[in-house]
């Protein structure tokens, strides 16, 4: 699996090989954004696209913003959607490129089942985020 950062500017030419990733994983995101939403964060460059490919073809993507902290910039995955995607080697590739955008740390908010996932590859949980719509 190889896993490769898409350029703002191949946004619209690529959407349609990811948005059903997009889909399949915004199902289990919550209000904060629309999958229209996300299309638009990526084409205007506010977030990264990252795509799974394995033989060429697309098998997963991934969103991301950057987050800027006193002591660190962070990486915050926003969205993850397809299957098989998450091990050692994909992560390892996933965090050279945060890197290059200047990322000192990887962050998530997710399910207690992805949670469980990624402490596969050395994530640990640090918040339990609660929220009440007011």
């Amino acid at each position: 699996m190889i896993i490769q950062h898409i350029p703002t500017e191949k946004c619209a030419q690529i959407w349609s090989a990811v948005e059903k990733f997009i889909v399949e994983a915004h199902k289990h995101d919550s209000e904060d954004y629309s999958v229209d939403q996300i299309r638009q964060f990526i084409c205007t460059g506010q977030w990264i696209l990252l795509v799974a490919m394995d033989k060429n073809v697309i098998k997963g993507a991934m969103t991301i913003t950057f987050l800027n902290y006193p002591n660190d910039r962070i990486a915050f995955i926003t969205c993850t959607g397809g299957n098989m995607i998450i091990c050692q080697e994909s992560y390892n590739q996933m965090v050279g490129i945060v890197k290059k955008f200047g990322a000192t740390k990887v962050q998530t908010a997710v399910r207690e089942s992805m949670s469980r996932l990624l402490s596969r590859v050395g994530f640990k949980n640090r918040y339990i985020v609660a929220e009440q719509r007011i």
